[in-house]
Parts: C-alpha cells; sequence; structure tokens
C-alpha cells in the first residue's frame, strides 16, 4: 500500500509537470495569460470572507484549531503568509497539483474538516487560491497596489418595513483603481431586531422603525450604510420645540412618521426630574406646591432650584465614583475612598468645567489628603489599565481588543495601544507614612512604551493624532489631558452628552454609551452634533448640559403610548420608564415609610445615594440585591437594571421591610396616632409615593380598605372602624410594591 501510494503521487506530480508545460506553450503560442492572483488583495479576502480567520475558526484570538492559527480578519498578512506556507512543513500547500492541497481539500470538504465546507470546488474563492498555488504561491507580485478605503454604495437609505437593499462595496486602491468587492465583503447589522443582512450584503428590513446602520468591512476597511425605517404614520401635532433638542428629535419623528406622545402633566414631570437629578423623590410640601403654582415657567424653575441643590451633587457623585473604580478592598483604603468621594461630589456641587477635572485626574500628583485624585492611580496601577479606563470612560472608546490585535471593528492597531499607553509610562510611585498610600510623581525620562509583538518602543501619539515632542521634564498626562479636552478633540464631548443622554433619556445616542466608532453611528446624528457642539460652547458646563435636556420638551413627553409609538425604543417619541436604582430605591423606601438606614463611619440620616464607596454594598443585602455596583469596571453596565425574583421576594417579605414599615416613629406609627383625616393621610401618602393626589376611585379603595366594618362570628357591624397601625402598615406597603413606585416614568 505503501508503494501503491507513492506510486500515485509520482503520477500526479508528473501529470501536474505537464499540466504547467502545456500551460506555458498555451501562453507562447498567444493564449491570453492568467491575471496574476494577490495575496493579499484576494486570498486574504477569500479566507476572510468564508470565516476561516474568525475567533471560533482558526483566528489565533480564539486559539486556532489543530496547531493552524490566522492573525484576527487576516490584519497581519506577512504572519498569515508565513503559516499557510512555512508551517508544517509547508504540508498545507501542494504546488505540483494544487488541487490537492491541504488548505483547498479541508475547505471543500474533500478531507474531513470540523469546520464544514469553506469553498465548495465551483466558488470563485476555491478557483483563486488554487490559481494562486499555482502561479507559485508568492506573497507578492511586485505589481499589486494596497487598498485604500472601502465605500458603501448607497451609504444612506430609505427602506420600507418589509422591503430589502441591495448593497454594493467598492474598493478604492492607491493606484487610483477601483474594484466590486460586494461578494468578498463581509456585513453586520448593528440592531439584528431591525435589519437582517445576507452574506450577499441584500438587507432586509423588519417591522420596527427607527434608524438601523449595516457595517460593511472588507481587508480592515470598512464602511457604514444607515437606513430609516418609517413607520408611515401621519404626524400631524408635535409638542412646541423649547430648544434645539426639540427641533431635531421632533424632525426625526416627522421623517419616520411616529407621533409623539404629549407633554406629561405637572406631577410626572415634578417627580421624574427630581428623581433624574437629585436621586430622591420630592417632598410632599413640594409636590404640593408645584401643583398649586399656576406660574408658567414652574417646569424650567424646578430644574434651576434642583441643580442648586446638595442632593444634585450626591446623585451624581454616586453615578462617578463607581465607574472611577472607588473601591474599598482593605480597611486602610477608607481615607482615599472618602477623600475621593468628596473630591468628585464638591466639584460637582461647585460645577467645576468638566475639562478641568477630568484634567485634574489625569494629571494627579502628590497624596491623597494633599490631592485626593491621585485616589484613583491608587486603584488603577497598571498603565494598560490606565489607558483602557481613561479611553472608554472619558473618550467613549474601547481599546482592550488593541492590546493583542487590531480592533476588529476599529482603525485601532496595537501600536495605537502602546502609544497611548506611553502617556502613563512615567508615573512614579514613593511609599508614605500612612499604610497602603504612595506618593505619585513625574519621574523624568522619556515617555515610551514597548509593543510587546513588534518590540518595538513607541512614543506617546493620541488616537489618531500627534500631539509633537515631549520633553523629559514635562508631564505627558498633562499633554494628552490638553488633547482630549480640545474643542477639536472628535471623542471628548460626544462621549460624555452621549452619556448624559441615556441617564435621563435610558437610551443613549449611540448604544452601548461607551463605544463611540465610525460603525456605530448615532440614531440622530444631528442632535449628537449639536449637543456636543453645545456642551463645548459653554465651556463644557455639565449644569447646563442637563438644564438643556431637562427643559426640552423631548425629556418632558408622557411615557403611555400612542397608537402608533409603542415599538419606539431608539426616536424618543415617548419617555422610556426605568426602573429605580439601588440606592433611590433605598431612600425612596425610607422616605415614604418614614424610616432611616444606618451605615457605618457615617452620621445618621446619611442617604443611599451618598455612599462614599463599594462597602457598603456587601454589608447592605437590599444594595447587594437591587444591583449596586461593586466599582470593579468603567462600564455602567456593572448596575444591574434588570428585575428578578430575589429582589420582589425581598420587597414582599423581607425583615428589612417589615422593620421599616414597623419603625416606632415611622409614618404609619404617626398616622395612628395622628388626629388628621383619614382621606388626608391618604392624600399625604399618594404625594409622597407619586407626587400627586389620590384619584376618586383610588382615594374610595384606601378609604374602603382602611375603614371598612370590622365582623365577627356573632354580628356584623355596620359602623365605620377606626384604621389601625397595621391597617396604615398595609397601605404603605402596597404602594410601595406598585410599579408606578418602583419606575422613574
Amino acid at each position: 500500500m505503501k508503494n501503491a501510494s507513492s506510486l500515485r503521487l509520482f503520477f500526479l506530480s508528473l501529470l501536474n509537470l505537464l499540466v504547467v508545460t502545456l500551460g506555458s506553450l498555451g501562453v507562447a503560442l498567444g493564449e491570453e495569460p492568467q491575471p496574476a492572483v494577490s495575496f493579499v488583495n484576494d486570498v486574504i479576502p477569500v479566507l476572510t470572507k468564508a470565516g476561516c480567520n474568525m475567533g471560533v475558526c482558526h483566528a489565533k484570538a480564539g486559539g486556532g484549531q489543530n496547531g493552524f492559527q490566522l492573525s484576527l480578519l487576516g490584519f497581519e498578512t506577512l504572519e498569515d503568509y508565513e503559516s499557510l506556507v512555512k508551517e508544517g512543513h509547508g504540508r498545507r500547500l501542494f504546488p505540483s497539483v494544487p488541487t490537492k492541497s491541504l488548505l483547498l481539500t479541508k475547505a471543500s470538504g474533500e478531507t474531513p474538516h470540523g469546520g464544514g465546507i469553506k469553498l465548495p470546488r465551483n466558488s470563485e474563492g476555491y478557483e483563486l487560491i488554487r490559481r494562486w498555488i499555482e502561479q507559485g504561491a508568492t506573497y507578492t507580485t511586485g505589481k499589486e497596489p494596497t487598498l485604500v478605503s472601502v465605500q458603501v454604495q448607497p451609504e444612506r437609505g430609505l427602506v420600507n418595513m418589509g422591503e430589502e437593499q441591495q448593497l454594493k462595496a467598492v474598493a478604492k486602491y492607491s493606484d487610483g483603481s477601483t474594484r466590486d468587492v460586494s461578494h468578498m465583503a463581509l456585513y453586520e447589522s448593528n440592531i439584528a431586531s431591525m435589519a437582517e443582512v445576507s452574506e450577499s450584503g441584500v438587507v432586509k428590513v423588519n417591522d420596527i422603525p427607527g434608524k438601523v446602520a449595516v457595517m460593511v468591512r472588507y481587508q480592515g476597511k470598512v464602511s457604514v450604510f444607515t437606513a430609516a425605517v418609517p413607520l408611515g404614520a401621519p404626524v400631524l401635532t408635535v409638542p412646541a420645540e423649547k430648544n434645539f433638542i426639540d427641533k431635531h428629535v421632533f424632525a426625526n419623528l416627522k421623517e419616520l412618521g411616529i407621533p409623539p406622545s404629549p407633554v406629561c402633566d405637572d406631577a410626572t414631570f415634578l417627580r421624574r426630574v427630581t428623581l433624574d437629578i437629585c436621586g430622591r423623590f420630592p417632598t410632599e410640601k413640594e409636590s404640593a406646591a408645584f401643583l398649586a403654582s399656576t406660574d408658567v415657567n414652574k417646569r424650567d424653575q424646578v430644574v434651576e432650584a434642583l441643580l442648586r441643590s446638595p442632593n444634585y451633587a450626591d446623585y451624581f457623585a454616586s453615578k462617578w465614583t463607581p465607574v472611577l473604580k472607588n473601591r474599598r478592598d482593605a480597611a486602610s483604603d477608607i481615607t482615599a475612598n472618602f477623600a475621593f468621594h468628596a473630591w468628585v461630589r464638591d466639584s460637582l456641587l461647585a460645577n467645576v468645567p468638566y475639562d478641568q477635572l477630568v484634567r485634574e485626574l489625569l494629571g494627579a500628583t502628590g497624596t491623597v489628603v494633599s490631592n485626593p485624585p491621585v485616589a484613583w492611580y491608587k486603584r488603577v496601577k497598571d498603565p494598560k489599565e490606565q489607558l483602557e479606563d481613561i479611553a472608554q470612560l472619558f473618550l467613549g472608546v474601547r481599546m482592550q481588543c488593541a492590546q493583542c490585535h487590531h480592533h476588529p471593528f476599529e482603525r485601532w492597531s496595537q501600536d495605537d495601544y502602546y502609544s497611548l499607553a506611553a502617556f502613563f509610562s512615567q508615573i512614579g510611585r514613593k511609599p508614605t507614612g500612612i499604610q497602603g498610600e504612595d506618593l505619585i510623581f513625574h519621574q523624568r525620562g522619556v515617555a515610551q512604551a514597548k509593543n510587546v509583538k513588534s518590540g518595538e518602543m513607541l512614543k506617546p501619539v493620541a488616537l489618531g493624532d500627534e500631539i509633537g515632542e515631549i520633553a523629559p521634564d514635562e508631564d505627558p498626562r498633562l499633554r494628552l489631558g490638553n488633547w482630549m479636552s480640545s474643542k477639536e478633540n472628535p471623542f471628548f464631548a460626544k462621549a460624555l452628552v452621549n452619556r448624559y443622554w441615556k441617564h435621563f433619556l435610558k437610551r443613549a445616542l449611540i448604544e452601548p454609551e461607551d463605544d463611540i466608532r465610525d460603525t456605530n453611528p448615532p440614531t440622530n446624528p444631528e442632535l449628537m452634533a449639536a449637543l456636543e457642539a453645545h456642551f463645548i460652547s459653554s465651556g463644557f458646563d455639565l449644569k447646563k448640559l442637563v438644564k438643556v435636556i431637562t427643559q426640552s420638551n423631548t425629556y418632558q413627553l408622557s411615557s403611555m403610548p400612542n397608537e402608533y409609538n409603542l415599538l419606539d425604543r431608539q426616536n424618543y417619541s415617548r419617555f422610556y420608564p426605568r426602573r429605580l436604582q439601588a440606592e433611590v430605591l433605598l431612600d425612596s423606601i425610607d422616605h415614604l415609610a418614614g424610616s432611616t438606614t444606618r451605615f457605618a463611619n457615617l452620621p445618621p440620616g446619611t442617604r443611599a445615594i451618598a455612599l462614599p464607596d463599594n462597602s457598603y454594598t456587601n454589608s447592605s443585602a437590599f444594595l447587594k440585591v437591587f444591583g449596586r455596583p461593586s466599582s470593579a469596571s468603567v462600564c455602567e453596565c456593572e448596575r444591574i437594571q434588570t428585575s428578578s425574583l430575589a429582589q420582589s421576594l425581598h420587597l414582599i417579605n423581607s425583615g428589612e421591610i417589615k422593620s421599616k414599615l414597623a419603625a416606632g416613629d415611622g409614618r404609619a406609627a404617626q398616622f395612628a396616632k395622628s388626629d388628621s383625616t383619614v382621606e388626608e393621610k391618604v392624600t399625604e401618602l399618594y404625594l409622597a409615593a407619586f407626587s400627586r393626589k389620590p384619584d376618586p376611585e383610588e382615594l374610595k379603595t384606601a378609604l374602603d380598605y382602611l375603614t371598612e366594618p370590622v365582623a365577627d362570628a356573632k354580628t356584623q357591624s355596620s359602623e365605620k372602624k377606626k384604621p389601625s397601625l397595621k391597617d396604615y402598615q398595609d397601605l404603605i406597603w402596597a404602594l410601595m410594591n406598585t410599579k408606578e413606585f418602583l419606575f422613574n416614568h
């Protein structure tokens, strides 16, 4: 058998030699020669389209398969060439008989292949690779141009529900030539529920109105097709435009044919805006005064008052400190935790410009006691973690992928990653007399970072932007801070307004809010640009940004859908309800029940939204169950906003809730002793829970329950009873478990 196999290979080699000879003879006789196949421009696209260099197949990022590894999506072409031609003793290619090459027999299914058939024998991709092997399997022909860009046609379009749109991908090369690569490009929809896209670039739109994008990728270059999917309903009336936000939102709704809901009532607005700015319910006095006021400007005035409140700083400090990793892992961290939280809170209260706040954090030196922003460097010590956190948090750019390989959805490479890390390469540390505390300083020297793959030492370079030479005695972090906060920076202002828009409207213009890239466009580009310009022109004023958002009629729309906008999830045709955050819910339960929650090392009366670090989550069953973040990452997704059975059981029957209802000085106990009428007490409860008075049916139901006659085994009393302490506790508990209480709507 062995001799037979050798003999077979011998004859195959002779046959291949004959084919090559005849082919050469044909060329000599004047036949048209086959065009040279380029490894980079032809072979790599075939392998990428077939999925050979994906993470689940042979990509190095996923570990490869059976010792065969390719670079992710073909970004490292020279490495791929060596892997195909030189590794494994050249067993993957058989130049004498190209069709017997392991690369082709595996891909076509002639040889067993775990990935299945990727290149049928009659496919264009199979033929290209066969010809490349036949022509000598060279890395370069010496003539091929380099790819400059890929462009999708059309770039924008209006596609009705249920309809299709064929996309065309055109590659542009350095010699000015173009090529239709639609059949070799990769396509991906950013919202699969709105639109699906086939391997050949046919976009099929589903029945959800809005904006959807399709990423077209070819050889590391990307382009984006954006489709408007109209509902097509008549938009006859819209609320008045109070500022530029309304102009862009309502114009988009008219284009899509999605009628917006009306503006919400006063009670809903007051509760909503107080929760969103201060993280608390309005007091009964605030609600009563606001509802009674006839001032046409009262909504704008309440926004101004809330922004002056210390509660604003408390609440937004609870938003920023978790993503800034103000985490307590040891008892010695308490000084840094408290100092850093106080610095963030005080900066917000004083309305320190956002760019200044970021500069103070980036360039922090000294000790925590003298300069609290230093606490961030106490927690985040690795330069790679520092660059990743800064990029994601303040620029909305996720750089983690680029540490190992070219970013699959972006233009960032490993050089970009380590050039950014170089800004943090000269941070020095010295022990101090306080346990666990270091002195942070800039150590003189050349700022640089080593690309662990190429071995090259890289100087500091901002994302896509040279910043010039940095002297050895200059702190490179300060240069980075100046670049970040420049008015020309394409990321800084956009990332912040996108993050704040999500805070107030539930859904960011770009989702996720910290993944800003060309391949993930905003649902309303005009609004995004206007918000960004407003924030920059205001001098990066956070309060002015909050003010312009909350004073818009877009923010003040009702959450009740009309017959057309129920399916809308991204165009802000109505307010999208969201569950109260863990800290806000705990404070709200205390407010309604008239109880308090005690926290270690903090004065009595400290609210949950004012807690300085994550240690209080670990010590509170309530905060843990309802998803307060542990400050382990810069992603706001760490905060759990979904409901669970454990949460329901905690609200219904936990000892903590029972003790709050039964507090000796709580609201139920005070009601049981008070001489106020039952109707007045019910009204007070509704103002406390919902910032509104009960409607007639709700009032009747509550009064019937509280004053229902007590019947015994012998007689039926006809007199209305006096409500007991337990009756009031039950009513408070019932209101506490309603969706209207648990959600900001």
